[in-house]
């Protein structure tokens, strides 16, 4: 199914498994244009659903690596006009630094979403989990850092 037919579908149900399929098959030289063209898809909701589950397969596979760093540019310009798109990918290169032991700033993790700080509070950056532990934004999160935390103590 091609995408003009793709958004002729009425069923928003329909279009965001075939834009998933659509996403999971791009080319990285057709990303950038397919995710533009989900993004004109009339159910917003919808389209930046479909989009945000790619970028966070995306990152999660590019992020270890130096292509992040210009697929991440890439998509910053093509989801710049999405305030959560964009916010996402901010997340996800401060998850690459703290990750890698890259410069970061307790400030900007203490400011992040509960996902980044949920997803930090179970990774392995020691100094990040000790933040975490003590002031995460939710108990959950708090709790999830201090587990961590007690499991690297015992290891």
């Amino acid at each position: 199914m091609n995408l003009h037919d793709i958004l002729q579908n009425p069923d928003e149900h329909v279009r965001f498994a075939a834009y998933l399929d659509k996403l999971r098959q791009v080319t990285d030289a057709n990303e950038v244009d397919l995710i533009s063209r989900v993004l004109t898809d009339p159910d917003q909701t919808m389209a930046q659903s479909a989009v945000l589950r790619h970028l966070d397969r995306r990152a999660a596979d590019l992020f270890p690596h130096l292509a992040y760093e210009g697929w991440a540019q890439a998509m910053t310009q093509a989801t710049i006009d999405r305030p959560f798109l964009a916010q996402r990918l901010r997340e996800w290169s401060l998850f690459r630094a703290v990750t890698l032991k890259l410069p970061w700033q307790p400030d900007d993790l203490l400011g992040a979403s509960n996902w980044l700080q949920l997803t930090t509070a179970g990774g392995t950056n020691t100094k990040a989990i000790a933040i975490l532990a003590e002031a995460g934004r939710t108990k959950r999160i708090r709790q999830t850092a201090r587990t961590s935390l007690n499991h690297r103590s015992e290891s």
